[in-house]
């Protein structure tokens, strides 16, 4: 889950001056003990305004606008929402739990009022809100897809409208009004799917785009998209006549900026770089149970008995692959296609220390075990694995689906909201991974494979050295592009980490 974010610019954002608890009896002129000014102003300092004005349009976030209905935070649990200075989690000025911060609606929007804590950031917000300084607001949220409606008026303006919120993690005072692409990455998903709907009606360049095997027209779009599916190993029908042929426009976003999953699990594990290709390597234990003997005055000190590290063999192998691109296509191409294809190649590296990885992961390496209730799960996690483990729960998409319906005995969802875990939730304090369901498949008896522990102290990934190169082949009137990498991938502690098969198995699987 990505957290979005939005700026609200009509926000009435104000800054009421603290009031003593007898206003009318002010301190004396020439009392002996006056109190400092900061300790006269400091409390009760409270700023309020709209973190959300309905109907609003929101600044162009990349070819859309979007509006906020009146309804879209009907049902939205709001008691954890966080009052931040500019989405900043180290910097709280209130909270919805503590009760100081207040959320109603009203016919403009999403109203707040926070009482301020005494802390020097605090403070100088207050005062920048009391200047007129800052006078924006932005709200983090996760909305629910399948409600928005995307529109189009007769200007061309296109018009996301958002009806239904899934979650609202914060809102913030902000300074700067301006958006981060990446809080819009949902948004560009969806509105490229609402564009390419809107042009169904010029099917000839679609349908030569989705219909590779047609019999016509073998030498356009077609042929480029097989010589990009096959790295270059199919050729035929591929004409250089001119940059439309070989790349034409309607191509250039749907193959080169396509979004797909980005993660690499050597992130979670313990990555070493050696200096031979064979050889162990010495990783401190995490089973050190030895204490320390007494020692009488001036005896000898006892050596101790225990062994502090784990030797991990290791024994690098080399993996490589290349692609030939012509001048051609080089040339006369609308885009990069040489960093596009070097970005390729290291994706290709990403791909192989996952599959690498998950292999270790889900052999026989590692302790199974099932769980088909809530209970399962706290035992394993709670009594199986080490407390002194750094434990994480990775999960494919259908087992997160999986989680994200679980709920306890009093209905409270069991995936907790939590922007600084990976897939934006937690289970039982630990985050939650989520990777795809093609790289984690599901069982064959219908449950969803689910890895808890800790990674980094389970799988060690040994790196020798990564090389690309780019050369010329003359004889071709093409360039060879290639990337070598030499990598060990091995297990270190065999408890560190549990696979579980989540849910219950399916009848005659």
């Amino acid at each position: 889950m990505k957290q979005d974010r939005r700026l609200t610019i009509d926000a009435e954002l104000r800054a009421q001056m603290p009031q003593s608890e007898t206003p009318e009896d002010g301190p004396a002129e020439n009392s002996a003990d006056p109190q400092p000014k900061d300790s006269q102003t400091s409390k009760g300092k409270t700023i309020s305004g709209y973190a959300i004005v309905w109907n609003s349009p929101s600044k162009d976030l990349g070819g859309f606008t979007e509006v906020v209905t009146p309804k879209a935070l009907d049902g939205v649990d709001l008691s954890n929402v966080l009052m931040l200075n500019n989405h900043d989690y180290t910097q709280v000025l209130a909270s919805a739990k503590a009760g100081t911060l207040t959320l109603e609606t009203d016919d403009k929007g999403l109203h707040f009022t926070a009482q301020l804590p005494n802390t020097s950031f605090a403070n100088d917000v207050y005062e920048e809100v009391q200047s007129g300084n800052v006078d924006s607001c932005s709200f983090g949220f996760d909305s629910d897809d399948d409600t928005d409606e995307w529109t189009k008026d007769d200007g061309g303006n296109i018009t996301r409208t958002i009806n239904q919120v899934k979650s609202l993690f914060d809102v913030s005072v902000v300074a700067v009004p301006a958006y981060d692409d990446t809080n819009v990455q949902v948004d560009t998903r969806s509105y490229e799917k609402f564009i390419n709907q809107e042009k169904e009606p010029d099917n000839m360049a679609k349908q030569t785009i989705i219909d590779p095997n047609s019999n016509e027209n073998k030498t356009g779009i077609p042929a480029f998209e097989q010589y990009v599916r096959t790295h270059g190993e199919t050729r035929d029908g591929l004409k250089t006549d001119g940059a439309s042929a070989v790349i034409p426009k309607e191509l250039i976003t749907p193959v080169f900026q396509l979004k797909q999953s980005n993660y690499n699990l050597a992130q979670y594990a313990t990555v070493k770089q050696v200096s031979s290709g064979s050889g162990t390597y010495p990783i401190a234990t995490s089973q050190q149970s030895a204490v320390l003997a007494t020692k009488d005055e001036l005896a000898d000190i006892a050596d101790v008995d225990a062994n502090m590290f784990t030797e991990v063999p290791f024994d690098v192998k080399t993996r490589a692959g290349k692609i030939a691109l012509s001048n051609e296509v080089v040339e006369d191409a609308e885009v990069d296609i040489v960093s596009e294809v070097k970005t390729q190649l290291q994706q290709l590296v990403d791909n192989t220390d996952n599959t690498q990885i998950m292999g270790l992961l889900t052999g026989s390496n590692f302790a199974k075990a099932t769980a088909t209730s809530i209970d399962d799960l706290k035992k394993i996690f709670n009594v199986t694995l080490d407390p002194a483990l750094s434990k994480m729960w990775l999960v494919n998409q259908s087992g997160f689906n999986y989680l994200d319906t679980l709920k306890d005995s009093e209905g409270r969802y069991l995936l907790q909201p939590n922007p600084t875990a990976p897939s934006g939730f937690t289970l039982l304090g630990a985050p939650v991974v989520m990777i795809s369901d093609k790289l984690l498949a599901n069982n064959a008896d219908g449950t969803f494979p689910m890895i808890v522990g800790d990674l980094s102290q389970a799988v060690a990934v040994f790196r020798r050295n990564q090389v690309t190169a780019q050369w010329d082949k003359f004889d071709q009137f093409s360039q060879g592009l290639s990337v070598i990498v030499r990598n060990d991938y091995e297990v270190i502690d065999k408890t560190a980490a549990i696979n579980v098969a989540l849910g219950t198995a399916t009848a005659g699987k």
